[in-house]
């Protein structure tokens, strides 16, 4: 490893598997003191003891991003452990398939909840922080927000996951350009299909693997095919780079 992001201090959210596990692992390879955030903490537990045992620096700490306290008393934490936290990935993030007729009101409000809300909480409290602590800590500050190709594409039976994420680059585009006075980098990231634990399964099915022979490469990505993106828009080489939305998908939109 490069150690490109040692003296950084990162904020995982939804850490407790799939990417947010991934991200946590990978950013404490690369140095940072990385908080691992997410509501399931024996979870979390356990990722940060195998960060440890290889060398990292990570805590875990217990957050619900759709509750705006317990956002603040994350960073609160946070900041006690390791200083200001410079880095934020807002991985945090939930699906509901189905049509819209059969969506409830109360499954579409909790993806919104979950997926804009919560990236919106996360990201506001982090930039108040490094703005409260003057430019030299701020100019540091890199944000990055994960969306999705479904928020650049119809993909049937996700309206409320699709629309969420169209919201979520919105909100990128709009942070980036509130705190560009003060140095703070918010870049989106828009996977594609990634296989992991949460939908390992479903692809090994007839619907799966309809889908895989519907792509143009006829596969779905690995976890680790987002690493070069995550690492530079959370490094100091992301200086000149804000309100951008990278999109990593093996050519799936297209």
């Amino acid at each position: 490893m490069s150690k490109r992001l040692e003296g950084r201090t990162a904020l995982v959210t939804g850490a407790s598997s799939g990417l947010g596990a991934h991200f946590a692992k990978l950013m404490a390879a690369e140095g940072a003191h990385v908080v691992a955030a997410a509501r399931r903490k024996d979870r979390l537990e356990t990722l940060v003891d195998d960060i440890t045992s290889s060398g990292g620096d990570a805590i875990a700490i217990g957050c619900d991003v759709e509750d705006e306290a317990s956002i603040i008393a994350c960073y609160d934490e946070a900041q006690a452990a390791f200083g200001a936290v410079d880095t934020i990935i807002c991985n945090a993030g939930l699906d509901q398939m189905g049509l819209a007729v059969d969506i409830s009101a109360d499954d579409f409000d909790k993806v919104m909840n979950v997926n804009v809300r919560g990236v919106f909480l996360t990201a506001r409290e982090g930039a108040k922080r490094l703005i409260g602590a003057g430019e030299d800590i701020s100019q540091r500050g890199r944000v990055v927000t994960i969306a999705s190709i479904a928020g650049l594409r119809v993909l049937p039976g996700q309206t409320a996951y699709s629309t969420s994420k169209a919201a979520v680059l919105m909100m990128t585009e709009s942070l980036a350009r509130e705190w560009a006075r003060y140095g703070i980098c918010v870049n989106a990231i828009c996977p594609g299909f990634i296989e992991t634990e949460i939908n390992s399964d479903w692809l090994k099915t007839d619907k799966g693997q309809a889908m895989l022979k519907s792509m143009p490469r006829r596969r779905v990505m690995d976890i680790e095919c987002l690493n070069d993106s995550i690492l530079y828009l959370s490094s100091d080489g992301a200086r000149f780079t804000t309100g951008a939305h990278i999109k990593v998908d093996d050519g799936q939109s297209i």
